[in-house]
């Protein structure tokens, strides 16, 4: 270990990455191992990749056996917390990964479901021991994989969704914030639904009124949790498959005053403004436009014209609650883009909130990766 991923663990964060790995001895692929620095001083239990950039991801400050009963206790330590933030939910995280100490690994609960995804080759290889782990902790009726996940080929892995244990699961139906939701676990966004924004939606349902919109809507998350509070919402999203899962949700909860439009947001953010629609509410939340620091200009050049086109066609009084799920655009950078389309098109802007993604997805403090989502709430003055 050089001097650099000593210091990088020692400031608390859990990745050590191939350039600092001065000696790999006899280590395999998966291989949970024993991190030393250049003095032969243990600095902990990793597990090892032997083709990504981040070749050591510690799990413990200490040496470690990492087996059933490790993974068994770190899950229920998980758990826990769990039993302490989330509420009036059956659909929660489970398993944040680094934010739960257990790097590569995430664990999402859908009713009597679990959806996991083993992200390096550790976890990967500790699947069976996981599995047993989630078996005996939570009897779930069904444990699916997906493993489905652009990271898995940085750790030469195979893309798939397969089942782990019960039975395949076919739709589900889960609870959370008073409504009803049907859930693909094998086949929809994520290990099934975003369950990142569960807080941001209750939070945006308390300012929405009259018209509002919803962009990059999913599965409906925002709309549903608007329906109630606005006098009509326009959902859209250039995804056939979300759309029909939206509107069952819908009909599921028997919301009548969403109108679903499959389109492309930017060209028909563009198409409004020309048409001078106006609403009362828009919400967007777009996928990760920087999913790497080379593409964030580029994202932030997507973010201001979204936000632009946003900002033009609201009300005065109107609410504006904007997103980002790219952790290489900041919430600073988030607030600075904003600011500067709310000046290019002539609007004052009141910030109501600042959020980020529910609590049952940590954020450990010296892993800034673990915070990812930004939520901003504004009001047109």
């Amino acid at each position: 270990m050089t001097r650099k991923g000593e210091d990088r663990i020692e400031s608390g964060h859990p990745w050590v990455f191939s350039s600092d790995v001065a000696e790999r001895g006899t280590a395999q692929a998966g291989d949970a191992v024993r991190v030393v620095n250049a003095r032969g001083r243990v600095l902990g239990t990793a597990h090892y990749s032997s083709t990504s950039q981040i070749t050591l991801r510690l799990l413990s400050r200490r040496v470690e056996t990492v087996d059933g009963a490790f993974f068994r206790e770190r899950i229920r330590s998980a758990a826990a917390h769990r039993d302490r933030v989330v509420e009036d939910s059956d659909a929660m995280r489970l398993v944040h990964a680094e934010g739960d100490l257990l790097p590569g690994l995430i664990v999402d609960r859908y009713s009597d479901c679990l959806s996991v995804q083993l992200l390096d080759q550790g976890m990967d290889r500790a699947g069976a021991e996981i599995t047993a782990a989630l078996v005996e902790l939570f009897a779930p009726r069904s444990i699916v994989a997906r493993n489905d996940v652009a990271v898995r080929k940085h750790e030469n892995l195979p893309l798939e969704a397969k089942v782990l244990h019960g039975e395949a699961p076919g739709k589900i139906e889960i609870h959370f914030n008073g409504l009803r939701w049907m859930v693909e676990p094998l086949a929809g966004q994520k290990t099934g639904v975003y369950l990142d924004q569960r807080e941001n939606y209750r939070a945006a349902a308390r300012y929405a009124h009259g018209r509002g919109l919803d962009c990059f809507t999913s599965t409906a998350g925002f709309a549903l949790h608007m329906a109630g509070r606005c006098s009509s919402v326009e959902a859209v999203d250039s995804s056939a498959a979300a759309l029909a899962l939206a509107r069952e949700n819908a009909a599921l909860n028997a919301v009548t005053n969403i109108e679903f439009r499959e389109a492309n947001v930017f060209d028909l953010l563009a198409g409004l403004a020309a048409s001078q629609r106006q609403y009362e509410t828009i919400v967007l939340d777009p996928p990760a436009f920087a999913k790497s620091k080379s593409s964030r200009d580029a994202a932030g050049r997507g973010y201001k014209e979204i936000n632009y086109k946003a900002l033009r066609l609201l009300a005065p009084g109107g609410v504006l609650i904007t997103c980002s799920c790219s952790h290489h655009f900041s919430e600073t950078d988030l607030l600075e883009t904003v600011a500067e389309a709310a000046l290019d098109a002539g609007r004052t802007l009141r910030v109501l909130e600042r959020r980020s993604q529910a609590a049952d997805h940590p954020i450990l403090l010296t892993v800034p990766e673990t915070l990812y989502l930004k939520c901003l709430i504004f009001q047109v003055v």
